[in-house]
């Protein structure tokens, strides 16, 4: 819009910049920056701060003023972990079908690592006739608005993604995250993770783990002093995950459906912890 002369920028005072400090955007950044008045004041917003950004924004920043939150002081409070051991890779689609009520009680994203993964496990999961969206930077924008319009409504319900949705994408029923794939690094794990729980609401992570991801689950614990605990092999979840979804749903339901869908919701998040069948070692 700046380059097409639709968007004056001498009178623009303040930029703000709210987690789009990725490799993705950074030339875009700059781009906009250099049409800016010399004594615009830039505003840098982002729940972490790796080395590279910190010096990505000296480029643009003169003498700033840092607000920096302890890392033990990164809240993960309201937002119950959890991992599942998966032996094997094939096991994660397997336990996430096995799951799937427990998804769509509320609203849940699901993080893959590549976009090929994410167009396969959308595929793999409608083939097995179960409802669910899916969303990454290769789509077309306006087909990606259309999706988080449907998704933010409630129209749909399991959303399967990359992390193009872990930064400063907000949909605020979301209770549960499953992360399909580990993230590659630290700060990725809490911007994902921090999909769930938003505005003091509770929330779950689940984690799919197989033997080499062990270290990094560890890694993650340390770096955060927080703890992810082991969900039970016989498929029955410890009434604190039972609480964190059913009063989420309750939440997200009740200004939504008469009394009859209020009733069968509640039934079925009290429920849910019986169906689970995990895949077992063939």
């Amino acid at each position: 819009m700046i380059r097409r002369k639709k968007l004056r920028t001498r009178n623009i005072k303040t930029l703000v910049i709210d987690e789009m400090l990725n490799k993705g955007l950074k030339e875009q950044i700059y781009d906009v920056y250099r049409f800016l008045p010399p004594a615009t004041q830039v505003i840098l917003i982002s729940a972490t701060l790796p080395n590279e950004i910190l010096e990505m924004t000296s480029n643009f920043m003169r003498d700033p003023i840092r607000i920096l939150v302890k890392r033990d002081e990164l809240t993960l409070e309201g937002i119950k972990q959890f991992f599942v051991a998966v032996e094997r890779e094939e096991w994660k689609f397997d336990t996430l079908c096995d799951l799937y009520d427990t998804l769509t009680i509320t609203q849940a994203v699901i993080f893959c690592s590549t976009k090929r993964k994410v167009d396969w496990l959308t595929e793999k999961m409608r083939e097995s006739n179960f409802t669910v969206s899916s969303m990454h930077g290769d789509m077309p924008q306006k087909e990606r608005d259309t999706i988080m319009k449907e998704f933010r409504a409630g129209q749909t319900r399991v959303l399967i993604t990359t992390d193009i949705w872990a930064r400063g994408i907000d949909a605020q029923q979301v209770s549960l995250v499953i992360n399909y794939d580990l993230p590659n690094n630290r700060e990725l794990y809490i911007h994902r993770i921090g999909r769930s729980g938003r505005f003091g609401r509770k929330g779950v992570a689940m984690n799919f783990i197989k033997t080499d991801d062990i270290c990094i689950l560890r890694d993650v614990e340390q770096y955060y002093s927080t703890q992810i605990d082991e969900m039970p092999m016989n498929g029955k979840f410890n009434l604190v995950f039972e609480h964190q979804i059913c009063a989420q749903s309750i939440l997200s339901i009740a200004c939504s459906v008469d009394s009859q869908q209020f009733e069968n919701s509640i039934y079925k998040g009290l429920q849910f912890s019986e169906s689970l069948n995990y895949p077992r070692k063939k």
